[in-house]
């Protein structure tokens, strides 16, 4: 019988041989991936072929989340040799873009969704804005106005602040879900996802309206297209509204369930993307690492004299590679407690509960920070090495990319920190159970900080802005207590090498 593979990178091992036979057909099916010279086009053929094969289906989010969480760990083991641009495609494609049309479509978009698998084609999400990006939490300024004579929706980028900014596979995709502000009538319905057609598939002519262009280039990812799109009154039919949470009906808005907003759950492919991406950072710096450790284990080094001893046996490194394994398994074992927890939710179609999205946040905020500290540290250790092409160092920008993809660090780092102040206001300045002390010092801090500026006469976002350092303060003291929380003990302490 086939045997199941080793352990996995995150501290996944495959849970039968079932799994273990999919993923090493995955792995031999990704094992040609190259960066080197590779046009935007050759990238997107690549990822074709990949979504064409069906090894993992657009619905395996919601059907087998494990293997989908498993294929973007798999994946992010060629990041430190070709960066972030092949990962960052393919979670575009099957969390961002088919996921929400999964999470937010009804049954004829979901046939439409297995049309587009079969047929290989690719698709991109549009929600930030060059006005509202990362650092603006989800805020949406492209409208969608239903035309009742036509039956038709009409998306509209209003200003030139508006159009939608660095969406990944813009330029090769067919198709994209668009995130537009919806008004039926007079009533302002809030934002919503569209499945619409940004190009002709024969031919791959823009549609109507549709105008787009290249990001430029960067530092890392150039295999990947990152590109603007404005919308010039664009008509699309009314099937391509994703409806299952809200609909138009007889000419008027009628949502599914009064209890869901729809913007909620578009922010549902947020909670996966913010695991997988914590799964990605931390697998980029274990290959990072086991790189190193093969260079280092094998120069030899003269110390004190001793030509006999190797980089290796530096004290600084080796104490680095110990340090920097404790802490990433500690980070492992606490994201592979959130995939679990969160796999349970998709299958179940559940809305994640508030703990585990606060666990969520905290999850990728800790493991980015903890792998960019990591590798940082390996680079002030192996003097040249780390400046040579073809270590993995040339594209440790991969762990920027983490940080403020599914959801800003800083951003995230704001709620937390937000609604911790605001349980301890509601609590009336007293320590809701099981605070440390460091959360109710940086509350106070902040509250004090807070009411010195609205006596100065600071409107409310300035007096909170000014109490910035101890905002962020606060959010630490969460992130650690809901580690620690959660892993009794192991990896509560922030990364510090």
């Amino acid at each position: 019988p086939m045997q199941a593979l080793p352990a996995m990178d995150g501290g996944f091992a495959p849970r039968d041989a079932e799994d273990g036979s999919w993923a090493s057909s995955f792995a031999s099916r990704v094992a040609d991936l190259r960066s080197e010279g590779v046009t935007y086009e050759d990238s997107a053929s690549f990822l074709r072929a990949l979504t064409k094969s069906g090894i993992l289906r657009f619905t395996d989010i919601r059907d087998r989340p494990d293997r989908f969480f498993l294929a973007h760990r798999l994946l992010a083991r060629h990041a430190p040799e070709h960066g972030p641009g092949f990962w960052i495609r393919f979670t575009v494609q099957y969390n961002l873009f088919a996921g929400t049309v999964v999470a937010l479509g009804g049954p004829e978009h979901l046939k439409q969704l297995d049309a587009i698998q079969d047929a290989g084609q690719l698709g991109c999400f549009g929600l930030t804005e060059r006005l509202a990006g990362v650092n603006s939490g989800l805020v949406v300024n492209t409208t969608a106005r239903w035309d009742p004579a036509t039956e038709t929706f009409i998306i509209n980028s209003p200003t030139e602040g508006s159009a939608k900014n660095w969406i990944s596979q813009g330029l090769c995709a067919e198709k994209a879900v668009c995130v537009a502000n919806l008004t039926v009538g007079n009533q302002r319905c809030g934002p919503h996802a569209f499945l619409i057609d940004l190009r002709d598939a024969r031919d791959g002519r823009l549609a109507a309206g549709i105008t787009v262009g290249d990001m430029g280039r960067k530092t890392t990812g150039n295999d990947l297209d990152n590109a603007w799109i404005e919308f010039e009154h664009v008509r699309v039919p009314k099937s391509a509204l994703l409806n299952r949470y809200g609909d138009v009906v007889d000419g008027r808005y009628v949502p599914a369930s009064n209890n869901v907003r729809v913007m909620d759950m578009i922010g549902q492919r947020l909670f996966t993307g913010r695991v997988a991406v914590a799964q990605a950072a931390l697998t980029f710096t274990r290959g990072l690492f086991a790189a190193t450790r093969a260079y280092s284990d094998g120069k030899r080094c003269a110390m004190r004299g001793d030509a006999g001893q190797f980089l290796s046996d530096v004290p600084q490194l080796n104490s680095l590679y110990a340090t920097a394994g404790t802490q990433l398994d500690a980070m492992d074992a606490f994201v592979a407690g959130c995939e679990a927890e969160l796999a349970t939710c998709l299958v179940r179609g559940a809305i994640p509960p508030t703990d585990l999205t606060r666990a969520i946040a905290v999850a990728k905020i800790r493991a980015v920070e903890t792998s960019i500290a990591s590798c940082h540290a390996l680079r002030q250790e192996v003097g040249s090495y780390a400046l040579m092409a073809g270590t993995g160092f040339e594209n440790t920008d991969f762990l920027q990319c983490c940080k403020f993809a599914e959801g800003d660090s800083r951003i995230l780092s704001q709620k937390l920190a937000r609604d911790a102040f605001g349980e301890f206001v509601k609590n009336k300045g007293k320590a809701p159970r099981r605070w440390s002390k460091a959360e109710v010092g940086a509350c106070r801090r902040v509250a004090k900080t807070v009411a010195d500026a609205t006596r100065a006469g600071m409107g409310k976002a300035a007096a909170w802005d000014s109490a910035w350092v101890d905002v962020y303060a606060l959010a630490d003291a969460v992130c650690d207590r809901v580690v620690l929380e959660r892993t009794g003990g192991r990896g509560g302490e922030r990364a510090r090498l």
